[in-house]
C-alpha cells in the first residue's frame, strides 16, 4: 500500500481558485496520452505517485482521454482504488465532456443528455460518487447555452460534482456561461483554456480580463505548446517526438527554422534564470497569479520532478519579460 510522503504540502504553492474556497496547486497533473493500455502500469503508478508527495493534488481528466477514450479515467480508477483511497479527500479530480466519445447524435457536443450520461460513465470507470470539478469541454454552437449550463447545474444538485468549469470558450461565450450558472445557484469556478508563451489568446482575444472581471479561476492548457517550448526541439525534431510521428496535435510542418531560432533565444533567457526552457514556459504562464494552475504531463517521475521545480522561481523582472517578447517576436 502506497504511504504518502509526510511533506507532501511543504513546498507546491496553492492558489485560490477565482473567489471559491477552492485552492490548486500552481500545477497540475493532465492524465492524457501518457495514460493508457500503451503506457506501463507500472510508470503510471509512479507518476501519480510522485505528483501527489510533490503536493500536485489535483489529477485533471477527460472522458475520451487516453486512447482509447476512456482509458486514462478507467487507469486513475485503479490507482485511487490501490493507493489514494486513504487520500481521496486531499485530492481534486476533474473530467470534462464534449468532444466525441462514443457514436451516433448522442456522443458528443453539449446537450443535457450527453453530458450527464458522460458524467454518470465517468464515474464508473474511476468508481466515484462524484468529481471535484465537472467542464463542458468545448461549446455548442447547436445547443442552447442554457441547456449545457443546465446540465452543469443538473450535475451539482445530484451530487455527481462539487464544481462546474467550461473549457475552449471565448471570453464573450464564458460571461453568459457565467450568468447562466450564477442564475442558477452554481457558480461558475474556473476555466481552462489553451495558453503558453506561444499561444497568447487568452491575453489578446480578452479572456483573462473576463475571468479577472467574473472573479473564475483558470488553469492553462498545454503551456509547453506539446513539447516545443522543451529543450527537445532546440536542434529540430528529434526522430522520436511527437511531430515526428503522426500526431494530430503537433504538426512537423510547424517546427520551422525560424521556430527553432526563437526555441533557442528562449532557452538562453532561460538559462539565465537558471531553469530549463520548460521551467520557464511554466513559470511564465503563472506570472503574476492571473492563472490559477498550469496543467502538465509527465512520461516518467523524472519529468514530473522537473516541471514542479519551475514553481520555486514565478517572478519575472521588466527586462525578462521583454527579452522574452523579443525572442518570440524576432
Amino acid at each position: 500500500m502506497f504511504t504518502a510522503h509526510p511533506d507532501r504540502y511543504a513546498d507546491m504553492p496553492y492558489r485560490r481558485t477565482g473567489r471559491s474556497g477552492l485552492k490548486l496547486p500552481a500545477l497540475s497533473l493532465g492524465l492524457w496520452h501518457n495514460f493508457g493500455p500503451d503506457r506501463p502500469v507500472d510508470t503510471q503508478r509512479a507518476i501519480l505517485r510522485r505528483a501527489f508527495d510533490l503536493g500536485v493534488t489535483h489529477f485533471d481528466l477527460a472522458n475520451n482521454y487516453g486512447p482509447p477514450p476512456g482509458a486514462a479515467e478507467s487507469a486513475l480508477g485503479d490507482a485511487l482504488r490501490a493507493d489514494f483511497g486513504p487520500y481521496r479527500d486531499e485530492l481534486v479530480v476533474s473530467t470534462k465532456a464534449g468532444y466525441l466519445m462514443w457514436p451516433g447524435p448522442y456522443g458528443e457536443w453539449g446537450s443535457r443528455k450527453y453530458l450527464l450520461s458522460s458524467l454518470d460513465q465517468s464515474l464508473k470507470r474511476m468508481g466515484l460518487d462524484h468529481v471535484d470539478i465537472f467542464y463542458s469541454h468545448r461549446p455548442d454552437p447547436d445547443t442552447p447555452l442554457e441547456e449545457t449550463m443546465g446540465a452543469l447545474h443538473s450535475a451539482v444538485q445530484q451530487g455527481k460534482a462539487l464544481y462546474v468549469g467550461i473549457s475552449n470558450y471565448s471570453a464573450e461565450q464564458t460571461r453568459e456561461a457565467a450568468r447562466i450558472l450564477g442564475e442558477l445557484g452554481t457558480p461558475l469556478l474556473i476555466h481552462q483554456p489553451r495558453y503558453s508563451m506561444l499561444d497568447r489568446r487568452p491575453e489578446e482575444e480578452g479572456l483573462l480580463d473576463a475571468l479577472d472581471e467574473l472573479q473564475v479561476g483558470s488553469i492553462a492548457y498545454s503551456p509547453l505548446e506539446q513539447g516545443l517550448l522543451t529543450a527537445r526541439y532546440l536542434d529540430g525534431i528529434p526522430g522520436d517526438s511527437r511531430a515526428a510521428g503522426d500526431s494530430p496535435f503537433l504538426d512537423s510542418a510547424a517546427v520551422t527554422g525560424e521556430l527553432v531560432s526563437r526555441l533557442r533565444a528562449l532557452d538562453e533567457i532561460a538559462k539565465s534564470r537558471g531553469q530549463s526552457l520548460a521551467q520557464m514556459a511554466l513559470a511564465w504562464v503563472l506570472r503574476g497569479g492571473r492563472v490559477t494552475s498550469a496543467l502538465v504531463g509527465a512520461s516518467s517521475p523524472q519529468q514530473l520532478e522537473d516541471s514542479v521545480a519551475a514553481t520555486r522561481s514565478l517572478d519575472f523582472d521588466t527586462e525578462e519579460l521583454a527579452r522574452i517578447d523579443a525572442a518570440i517576436a524576432s
